[in-house]
C-alpha cells in the first residue's frame, strides 16, 4: 500500500470513529463536528490556494452567504435542511460567479485585497440589516429540522452523533468531487497554472477562465462548509463574514500543507482543538494559536502533513 493510500485509509478511519475517540480524550461530539466543517472550508480555500496558486482573503464572505442563506430559509420560509442548504449554496455560488468575473485579472496581492473588499461589503450589510440578518445579535430564533428521507425520518436535531454522520456524508461527497476534480484535466491545467502562469498561456491554456472557475468551484464548497456551520450551531451572526475568519482559512491550509490534499483538514483539526483548549483557559488565546502558527510556517513550509505525504502525491 502507498504511503497515499493508506494515508486515505487512515483519514476514513479516524473521521468514521472520531465521535467515539474525540470524547475517550476529553472532546465532545459538538467539537468533532466543528473540525470536520472547518475542514471541508480550509479544503475549499486550498482548492484555489493550494492548487491553482490564488490567495484569496474574501472566502468567509461566500462561508457566511451560504450560513446565512440556509439560516434565512429555515427561519423565514420553514424549509427542510437539505432545501435550505441549497438556498444557502445557490445564494454564495451565484455571488460568487458574478464577484469571480469582476476580479479574475487581478493577481497576487491585488486579487487578494480585492476578495477583502467585496468580502467586508457582505460583512456589513449582515451588520447593519437588523430587520433581516439580526444585525449585530446574529441571525437566531430558528433550529435544523429532521431529515425526512421519504422512507426515513433521522433526527439530527436532538442525536449529535446522528448530525456528526450527516455532515461526515456531505464532507465525503465534497472531498470525493474535489478529489475528482484536481485529477481532472482541469485540475491538472490549475496546477500547471500554479507552477508558471506564463507557461501554460503558452501551451494555449485561457488563464482567467479556469481561474473563475476554479474560484466558483472553490466558494461553491466553502459555502456548504457554512451552511453546516450555521446548522451546527443553530445560529450565524456577521463573524461568518468577517475577513478574519477568511484568514483562519488560510491558517489552517498553510498550517496542515497547501499542497497535500488532507492537510488543510490536518491544520483545520489542530487549530479547532486547539483553539478549543486555550480559550478556555486564557482570553489571549490567539496569541499561541499565532505562535504555532510561526512555528510550523518556520520549521514546516511544506506544512505538518505535507512533511509526511512528501513524495506521495500532490
Amino acid at each position: 500500500m502507498t504511503r497515499g493510500r493508506f494515508l486515505d485509509v487512515f483519514v476514513i478511519v479516524a473521521l468514521a470513529s472520531m465521535p467515539y475517540w474525540m470524547t475517550a480524550i476529553g472532546g465532545y461530539t459538538a467539537l468533532a463536528t466543528q473540525v470536520v466543517v472547518m475542514g471541508l472550508a480550509a479544503m475549499s480555500l486550498n482548492f484555489l490556494l493550494g492548487f491553482t496558486g490564488v490567495l484569496s482573503f474574501g472566502h468567509a464572505a461566500y462561508f457566511g452567504l451560504g450560513g446565512y442563506g440556509t439560516a434565512m430559509a429555515i427561519k423565514y420560509w420553514n424549509f427542510g435542511t437539505l432545501p435550505a442548504m441549497v438556498v444557502g449554496l445557490a445564494t454564495a455560488t451565484l455571488a460568487a460567479i458574478v464577484i469571480g468575473g469582476l476580479i479574475v485579472r487581478r493577481r497576487g496581492v491585488y486579487f487578494a485585497m480585492v476578495t477583502i473588499a467585496f468580502g467586508q461589503v457582505f460583512y456589513f450589510i449582515a451588520y447593519r440589516w437588523n430587520e433581516v440578518t439580526g444585525g449585530d445579535d446574529g441571525l437566531s430564533g430558528w433550529s435544523r429540522q429532521s431529515l425526512d428521507l421519504g422512507f426515513a425520518n433521522i433526527d439530527i436535531v436532538k442525536d449529535e452523533k446522528a448530525f456528526y454522520y450527516f455532515v461526515l456524508v456531505v464532507f465525503a461527497v465534497c472531498a470525493a468531487a474535489m478529489a475528482r476534480l484536481i485529477a481532472s484535466p482541469l485540475g491538472r491545467s490549475l496546477v500547471a497554472i500554479r507552477e508558471n502562469e506564463r507557461r501554460a498561456r503558452f501551451l494555449g491554456l485561457n488563464i482567467e477562465r479556469r481561474i473563475w472557475l476554479s474560484f466558483v468551484i472553490s466558494c461553491f464548497f466553502v459555502s456548504i462548509a457554512g451552511a453546516l456551520f450555521a446548522l451546527l450551531n443553530n445560529f450565524i451572526d456577521p463573524r461568518a463574514l468577517r475577513f478574519d475568519q477568511s484568514g483562519n482559512f488560510v491558517i489552517m491550509a498553510v498550517m496542515g500543507g497547501m499542497r497535500s490534499f488532507w492537510g488543510p483538514l490536518f491544520g483545520a483539526a489542530i487549530f479547532v482543538a486547539l483553539s478549543d483548549f486555550v480559550s478556555s483557559r486564557t482570553e489571549n488565546w490567539m496569541f499561541f494559536i499565532g505562535l504555532v502558527f510561526v512555528l510550523v510556517v518556520r520549521f514546516f513550509p511544506r506544512g505538518l502533513l505535507g512533511v509526511i505525504t512528501r513524495g506521495a502525491r500532490a
